[in-house]
């Protein structure tokens, strides 16, 4: 296929006179032709350059996260200190230090038998998790990354299944703690649990969830979703406390830091 040379030029690509109203629509399509290759070229290009091939670079990135457990050092998932600026009630700053990190292994007695079962069909390929106290050393708080076995479309299920059924409110779907030894955690058990949240991503193969208490061992007999404690005008004693804060807030920037190790891909604005 050929194009004629354009009305208003001569053989020598020289410009001659147009009669009429013939020459604004000239060099209107004239202008529309070029800014929209310029268009088209740039999109292309932007896409070689960002590495975007749609579909394939969602796979890449959802297949590197579930390969981070090995591939990045613990520092960079769980970090020595956190913080949390506006991450506390009312918008006020919070800075956690990591007082213990529990040997990776698998989700073996991880969880309570209720919980180990609704996460079962996404598997589990590895579990790190890292505890953590805030500045005063009275709050302590356990998060958690599960690294599944599943593809994009089981995670996408299990989320679906988690906001239909409202499984992260349920008390008896609550995640285990780390408690560890000669620390401030070292009494945080399953009866000192006091707010938590629990996150199914469906950009990557993991779950991430935290659950706090406070670190002087008190068992907690009403604990509540961080979800709920956060809420405006909560009287409960986690929510007063902040504890719903310390397990949301912690767990956000976790998450974050796994989705930067990931690239951009998988990050979401803050």
């Amino acid at each position: 296929m050929s194009f004629g040379e354009p009305e208003g030029y001569d053989g020598y690509a020289r410009p001659r006179a147009l009669s009429g109203r013939r020459r604004p629509q000239a060099v209107a399509a004239g202008v529309c032709l070029v800014l929209g290759l310029g268009l088209v070229t740039g999109a292309v290009t932007g896409s070689w350059l960002a590495g975007d091939s749609g579909d394939d670079g969602a796979r890449s990135a959802f297949t590197a996260a579930g390969d981070l457990w090995h591939s990045v050092p613990v520092d960079q998932l769980f970090p020595p200190t956190v913080q949390g600026r506006g991450a506390g009630p009312g918008g006020a700053d919070r800075t956690w230090t990591r007082v213990a990190v529990a040997p990776d292994g698998d989700c073996a007695g991880a969880f309570d038998p209720l919980l180990a079962k609704v996460l079962d069909p996404v598997g589990c390929t590895r579990l790190l998790r890292a505890t953590y106290t805030d500045a005063t050393q009275s709050h302590v708080t356990t998060v958690g990354l599960l690294f599944a076995k599943a593809d994009a479309a089981a995670m996408t299920a299990l989320a679906g299944r988690f906001e239909k059924e409202d499984l992260g409110r349920r008390t008896d779907l609550m995640p285990l703690p780390y408690a560890a030894k000669d620390t401030v955690a070292a009494g945080f058990g399953a009866p000192q649990r006091a707010s938590w949240t629990v996150s199914v991503l469906t950009d990557a193969p993991v779950v991430v969830y935290a659950v706090s208490g406070w670190a002087d061992g008190r068992t907690v007999d009403e604990p509540e979703p961080a979800e709920e404690a956060m809420e405006t005008g909560a009287g409960s004693a986690p929510a007063q406390a902040g504890l719903g804060h310390e397990a949301q807030g912690l767990a956000d920037r976790v998450e974050r830091a796994l989705r930067k190790n990931v690239g951009p891909a998988t990050e979401h604005p803050s």
